[in-house]
């Protein structure tokens, strides 16, 4: 959240150790995103109410009143789960260090008639017309994924809605959901309560079972309850995602400051748990990692025709399974092509970052991957292949792609932002200044680089 000038960032945090277990809510504060203070723990076990766990919530900033965090507790050895609420205990400290559980209303929602093990992760809520806050909470029935609604007109008394605002067959447990408006005129964010002619509304779920972040555009009917996906994508395990690659349990906030809307996400180890306890640190939260920036690189590609694409196999829809079968190895027409990031010198070790362009009956697909599998000769890593399609008109022959690249992390943004894949590596010959980054094209269309652009990253951390 952003709150008199601070932007506070709440993760998921084991303050004694790099593996899961004893988890408290971290606290951090920035006033610029980028260089930040480390707290004391916000949240931990303490009540009743959540003596098994301090899950995942959001914040509220209630006006004239000041932020109150929603989160879940879980209050017994089975993992039943209930929301809960915490408020700052002095209001008027600027980075809020400490947060109190009244023990007045606490837990401010249990549901008797809901799944105890299923019903988590309350999101930011919402204030509308009719003078009542909303919520969301995450649950499942049987394989029905689904986000329950809250309402209440003091913030303390709340009364599930008669049916879910939205659920899907199939999804299994919805973690983490994420409601919030987006302008069909103009780029900037919109605070929560937004509603209008002029609105659309994304619906984001984190799918317990795939470990990954869908979501949808749609209708929301605020005097209804109700939200309605546009069919323009699937409802679903094979619908749209901010990221293709490691990336989960993401959750928005409307920044004031600047009118705009910042998306966080979680991005776990694909190491072991060994090399996690002894590097003394594990998952990486955006900025908040050890990891330094090495290199932001951008570059421009440009080809004449597409003549020589290979003909797209409309059985063949999943991307990820595409870039196995492909890869950067085997030649096409138009691609493989893109760039080899932290390779070693003699390529023992790369992360390649490619595209390859296919032609299917009335338009061409362009298939983004990130390919894990040779990034590093440690055998005991998972190192999987991620891919995503990216819509994106080529009617001016050129497409872009531009890597974040990091100690441990590549984060891959194709046509300017249309699709993103984050990936973990961990190279043992490509660090430090043996870290090379090569440029190639393994099809047989001739492609141009027009453009490229590099910037070595400075630390953030101050001395």
């Amino acid at each position: 959240m952003y709150y008199n000038g601070v932007y506070h960032l709440f993760y998921q945090y084991n303050p004694k150790g790099a593996v899961w277990g004893n988890i408290v809510w971290g606290h951090s504060v920035s006033k610029d995103l980028i260089n930040w203070k480390v707290l004391e723990p916000a949240l931990y076990p303490s009540k009743p109410f959540d003596k098994y766990g301090c899950w995942s919530g959001s914040a509220t900033i209630l006006p004239s009143k000041g932020p109150v965090i929603l989160y879940t507790g879980v209050v017994d050895k089975k993992g039943n789960e209930v929301q809960c609420y915490a408020i700052p205990e002095n209001i008027s400290d600027p980075f809020l260090r400490k947060w109190v559980k009244p023990d007045a209303f606490n837990p401010i929602v249990f549901d008797d008639d809901i799944n105890g093990s299923a019903f988590r992760d309350p999101t930011t809520a919402w204030w509308s017309k009719d003078g009542h806050w909303r919520m969301l909470v995450g649950g499942k029935v049987k394989n029905r994924g689904m986000a329950y609604l809250y309402r209440s007109k003091d913030f303390v008394n709340w009364v599930r809605a008669k049916h879910p605002i939205h659920s899907a067959p199939y999804t299994g447990m919805w973690e983490c959901p994420d409601f919030y408006p987006v302008s069909l005129r103009g780029k900037n964010g919109l605070d929560l309560s937004v509603v209008g002619n002029n609105v659309k509304h994304v619906m984001k779920n984190s799918l317990d079972v795939t470990r990954y972040d869908y979501y949808t555009v749609g209708t929301y009917l605020w005097n209804k309850d109700k939200y309605i996906p546009d069919n323009t994508s699937e409802d679903g395990w094979d619908g749209l995602r901010y990221d293709y690659g490691n990336f989960y349990a993401s959750k928005s906030f409307y920044d004031p400051s600047k009118n705009r809307r910042i998306l966080w996400a979680w991005a776990n180890e694909s190491d072991t748990k060994e090399d996690d306890v002894k590097k003394g640190w594990a998952g990486i939260q955006d900025l908040l990692t050890k990891c330094i920036v090495q290199a932001d690189v951008e570059v421009t590609f440009s080809f004449s025709s597409l003549d020589k694409a290979e003909t797209f196999d409309p059985k063949r829809l999943n991307a990820e399974d595409l870039c196995v079968q492909k890869g950067l190895k085997l030649q096409g027409g138009v691609g493989p092509f893109g760039f080899l990031t932290l390779a070693s010198k003699k390529l023992e070790e790369f992360t390649p970052v490619f595209f390859t362009i296919f032609k299917a009956s009335n338009k061409h697909v362009v298939l983004m991957c990130s390919d894990a599998r040779s990034s590093s000769l440690n055998s005991e890593l998972y190192k999987p292949s991620f891919g995503g399609f990216v819509d994106v008109n080529l009617t001016n022959k050129k497409i872009s792609l531009r890597s974040l690249i990091d100690h441990s992390a590549v984060e891959s943004f194709g046509a300017g932002g249309k699709t993103n894949i984050l990936s973990r590596v961990y190279p043992t010959l490509a660090v430090k200044n043996d870290a090379h980054f090569f440029v190639f094209n393994n099809g047989t269309e001739h492609i141009t680089v027009k453009n490229l652009k590099a910037w070595s990253m400075k630390s953030a951390i101050r001395d």
